[in-house]
Order: C-alpha cells, then sequence, then structure tokens
C-alpha cells in the first residue's frame, strides 16, 4: 500500500518538475505540460477498448460511469473529495485513485478523459488535457465565460483533440428528427424562437461550515474566488448549489440554457455563429443573495429583465416561455415547431411526423437507429476514428456563448440602471461593439496559480 502512495506521489511531483513548475504550491494547476505529452501518445484502434479517466464524480460524473463504462474501460477515477473518488472507482472497477486531475493527465496508459467538475474548473482542465495528448468529454456547459471557450477551441484544435461537449440532447432521435424538419422548412422561414426564461447566478452569502474530512477545499475552489466551506456551495443536490452561484457558474443561464439554447442554435444553422443583438425589458436586474435559510431550488437566482436576441434574417429570440428549460419553439410562416428533452410537437399538427426522407439540409446525427447508440458512444467512436463528433467544441463554445450574451445583458442593466438598450455583437470576433460595460463581463477572474494560458 504504500509503495503504491510513493508511486502515484513520485508521479504527481515529476508532472510539476516536467512542467517547470518545481516550487509552485500543489494547489496551484501547471500552466504549461510536459513535451512529452503534448499529444505524441497511440492512439486506440478502432477494436480496441478506449481507457478513460473520469475526473470529477459528483452528481453527473456518477451517472456517466454506466454509459462508458460498457464501451470504455475506466482506468482512473480524479475527486478532490477522495472517499468519493474511492467508492466510485470501486463501483467502476478502476485501479488508480487520485485527488489532483494532473496525476491522470500524466499517465500514458490513459487515452482520454471524462471532465464532469463544476463548471469554474472546465476551461483550465480541458486546456491541460488537450496540452497532455488526451481526446475529451468535456459536460455542458462548455465555459464560465465567452473567452474560456475560445481559450478551449483553441487548445483542442492546437493538439488535434477529439471533443465531446456533453449537450446530450444533440444525440436524441426526437430532437435530430425535428430539427430537421427546421432546418428543411417545414414550417418556412423562421422569424422567431421563443425560449426558457432561464435564472441569472445569484451572489453567494453563506457562512462558513466544517470542511468534510477527505475534501480538499483549497482545490476545489481553484480558479475562483475563495470562500469560507458551506455545504450548499460544494454540493450539486442542495438548494441552491454551486450551479446557481456566480463565483462558479453562470447559474441556470448556463447550465439548462446550455440544452435548450443548443436546440435553438442547432436549429438555427448558427454552430459558427450567433446572435447580433442582444437587450432586456422589464423589471431591473437585482442581485439576490441567498442563504441556507432561503432553500428555494437548485436552480434558483433572478429571471429579469427578460432576455431578447435577434440573429441574422431578423429572426428574434424572446425568453419569456414557461414550457421548461430544455426547449425550444421555432415559429415560422407556416406554423410551429417546438423541440424539447425526449418530445417534439407542431402547429398545425402532424408536420412532425416520422422523419424526412432525403431532405436537402441533413444533421449529423450522433447515434444510430438499429444500434441505439448514446452520445457517449458517438465520442468514443469519433476517437477511434479522429473525426468530430454531434457536438464538437466549436458548437459547444457557440451554444455556451448565447447563455453568456444573456447573463450580459443582464449584468449591464444592474450597473447602468436601465433597460432596452440594444447591445451590438460581433459573432466573428467576439466582441461588443457599443458597450465596453459588456466587454468587461467577457473574461472570468482567477486566483494566482490558476491562470489561462495566454496562447
Amino acid at each position: 500500500m504504500n509503495k503504491k502512495k510513493n508511486v502515484s506521489e513520485m508521479n504527481r511531483r515529476s508532472f510539476i518538475k516536467r512542467a517547470g513548475l518545481a516550487g509552485v504550491s500543489a494547489m496551484a494547476a501547471p500552466m504549461i505540460l510536459p513535451g512529452r505529452v503534448l499529444g505524441m501518445n497511440g492512439q486506440p484502434g478502432a477494436n480496441e477498448r478506449l481507457v478513460i479517466g473520469m475526473i470529477g464524480v459528483g452528481v453527473r460524473g456518477r451517472q456517466l460511469i454506466r454509459p462508458f463504462g460498457e464501451s470504455c474501460r475506466i482506468a482512473a477515477v480524479c475527486d478532490v473529495f477522495l472517499p468519493r473518488a474511492r467508492e466510485v472507482a470501486q463501483r467502476a472497477g478502476a485501479k488508480y485513485v487520485y485527488q489532483d486531475y494532473r496525476e491522470v493527465l500524466d499517465r500514458d496508459d490513459i487515452d482520454a478523459v471524462v471532465v464532469a467538475t463544476p463548471l469554474h474548473w472546465h476551461a483550465l482542465m480541458c486546456i491541460h488535457a488537450a496540452q497532455a495528448g488526451k481526446d475529451i468529454f468535456g459536460e455542458k456547459p462548455l465555459s464560465r465565460s465567452v473567452e474560456e471557450g475560445r481559450r478551449i477551441i483553441e487548445a483542442v484544435r492546437k493538439y488535434d483533440r477529439v471533443f465531446q461537449t456533453g449537450s446530450q440532447q444533440r444525440s436524441g432521435r426526437n430532437e435530430h428528427n425535428a430539427l430537421t424538419h427546421v432546418r428543411n422548412g417545414a414550417v418556412g422561414k423562421i422569424r422567431k424562437v421563443i425560449a426558457y426564461n432561464y435564472y441569472s447566478p445569484m451572489v453567494p452569502d453563506f457562512a462558513g461550515e466544517k470542511i468534510p474530512e477527505g475534501l480538499d477545499w483549497e482545490r476545489w475552489l481553484g480558479p475562483a474566488e475563495p470562500h469560507p466551506f458551506n455545504r450548499r456551495i460544494w454540493s450539486n443536490s442542495t438548494n441552491p448549489s454551486w450551479v446557481s452561484l456566480r463565483p462558479f457558474s453562470g447559474g441556470n443561464m448556463t447550465d439548462f440554457g446550455s440544452h435548450g439554447l443548443d436546440m435553438m442554435q442547432w436549429g438555427l444553422g448558427m454552430d459558427e455563429s450567433g446572435p447580433e443583438e442582444v437587450w432586456v425589458e422589464g423589471d431591473s436586474f437585482e442581485t439576490v443573495y441567498s442563504t441556507p435559510e432561503n432553500p428555494g431550488g437548485r436552480q434558483q437566482g433572478p429571471r429579469s429583465p427578460t432576455v431578447f436576441m435577434r440573429y441574422p434574417g431578423d429572426i428574434v429570440v424572446e425568453q419569456t416561455s414557461d414550457a421548461g428549460g430544455f426547449r425550444a419553439q421555432f415559429v415560422g410562416e407556416g406554423g410551429s415547431i417546438f423541440v424539447g428533452r425526449g418530445g417534439f410537437g407542431s402547429q398545425p399538427s402532424g408536420i412532425v411526423g416520422r422523419p424526412m426522407e432525403n431532405p436537402d439540409v441533413t444533421l449529423y446525427r450522433g447515434y444510430e437507429y438499429a444500434l441505439n447508440t448514446s452520445h457517449e458512444q458517438d465520442w468514443v467512436n469519433a476517437v477511434k476514428e479522429r473525426r468530430d463528433p454531434v457536438a464538437p467544441v466549436e458548437a459547444g463554445h457557440r451554444s455556451a456563448t448565447v447563455c453568456h450574451l444573456g447573463n450580459i445583458a443582464r449584468w449591464v442593466s444592474e450597473i447602468t440602471g436601465e433597460t432596452g438598450k440594444v447591445l451590438k455583437w460581433d459573432a466573428k470576433n467576439e466582441r461588443f461593439t457599443n458597450s465596453p460595460e459588456a466587454n468587461r463581463f467577457l473574461g472570468s477572474t482567477y486566483r494566482p496559480g490558476y491562470e489561462l494560458p495566454e496562447v
């Protein structure tokens, strides 16, 4: 037992030393990875099982154990809460257990990683995984800010990695069917999209609590600003959780929005672009301070003022629907089509039914009818074939960007005290052209030692 522990510790120290970070605090993440692992590892053959490491095994990470365990060999499990990592590793049959994700990236016998951590860690881990030559399944939303998403793209493409964003509705049969009808003009030219009125994140005001034994709270905080431990920040099953809190997430806007607004992006053919304008109307924005005595729900927060966007072709998006966070409704000249998680419909009825035969516009299908393969299996197949999967990094970034724009429009209304001002968005250069206030929110702040690489 001691011998294994020493080897593990030596690997971690070796990683830091070769990365040129000897003397850096153990809680600080490396900014550069060793040349030995920069995309030079071999790739699995078509008939070989992919060997993966799971990074983050909270609520979502544990859900992914079964689908990945069916077609991959899970060799390592990493979580800042060591008791949880050990329990999941035993269940998954993983040989290695770590508390520091860098040790997973340092292993030559691991082909790819699944990043299912809280959002504030996504960018740094995905960039380092790409540098380490690992293919990546990155849970949604892709990023905490627009600039983070762009950096992830740069790393994935520079090191030629296969990246799947965990937007699993892209691998749904019903979603694929409905959006194929939308893209092929089944209701004519789209004039409007109705989306859910997503909550923006709150600012936490929680008292400190005793840190559970085995939890490295400093490592959990990572790039985010320091905050005393509180279970309602750490756990993703409390009311609220980190999902609803501004230092760690974009709130319900990025969490559920990365599904519903992703359907909108795919349906409008905007995987490489986005809206031209965003604005808010209605009641002024007020940051909500929540306490453990104010339970609410995991997805709570302010949801006013109402967010509007305008896409090329004068398509207006209105976030006012209470139909559900996974849904988008496309309103065209000849009717409307709605699509949500596992369901779809149309007005008038009957427009959407059987899959279209020989459509002019075909959408990538992240599943096979006969084999019933999943979003996770689509990534595994793409890794072996060295191609993009159904939700590549660019698509994940563009959908996350739409979510960020909604939050930014509300935040600008908060600091300016006004609503109704149209913010002009340059999707190509990813900047606002008429609002210095809005451009302030395009990036994230980082604690020293956790900054993203400039290039």
